[in-house]
């Protein structure tokens, strides 16, 4: 089966309640590559990679999220995948214009 690729930007509370953790977590039990982070404006956004099924299984999640969090959106984006090989959680993002 081919790879495909979805970037997410999931908004509500879903920073401080574990959200890039438990989805590194849920990435693991399915196969799934990427990234999660948070985003300055209180979002986090994610890239899924993987087989289709297992990535929709990812989207998913992302829409209930770790018990604590309350989602109020996500978003959703096709993209070609990138060949990620894990699955990673990274630093947050500056806001445009900062230094790192």
């Amino acid at each position: 089966m081919a790879a495909t690729s979805k970037r997410v930007i999931v908004t509500g509370q879903v920073q401080g309640v574990f959200f890039r953790d438990t989805c590194r977590q849920a990435a693991a039990a399915h196969g799934v590559h990427g990234w999660v982070r948070n985003l300055p404006d209180g979002s986090v956004e994610a890239v899924f990679e993987g087989e289709r099924e297992a990535v929709d299984a990812l989207v998913e999640w992302a829409h209930e999220g770790p018990p604590a969090a309350f989602v109020d959106d996500v978003q959703v984006t096709e993209q070609q995948p990138q060949g990620h090989s894990a699955f990673e959680v990274r630093t947050t993002a500056m806001a445009p214009g900062r230094d790192r």
